[in-house]
């Protein structure tokens, strides 16, 4: 069996996805899209699931990008520090 990085795709609220994709690009998504349902045993719909799966593709990309990480840890250390950070009044 194949180990693709994301195993399932979660049941969520459907979110309309506008992007366009080079034709190549697109036919490797649904494809992937049929491997990871099938590896979940899913039942596929190759399009809506793609629409589903493109965000935990997004998601799981940032957070294995060390450098992006570094950056962002850096970001929101000086935010908090400078008292802007989430949950710190306007």
């Amino acid at each position: 069996m194949t180990k693709l990085r994301i195993n399932a795709i979660p049941d969520s609220r459907p979110v309309k996805l506008m992007i366009e994709l080079p034709a190549e690009i697109h036919q490797d998504l649904l494809l992937y899209v049929e491997l990871v349902l099938g590896s979940a045993g899913q039942s596929t719909d190759a399009i809506t699931d793609a629409a589903r799966l493109v965000p935990l593709m997004v998601g799981r990309f940032m957070e294995t990008d060390r450098a992006f990480q570094k950056q962002r840890h850096s970001r929101v250390a000086r935010m908090k520090s400078a008292g802007s950070g989430p949950g710190s009044a306007p």
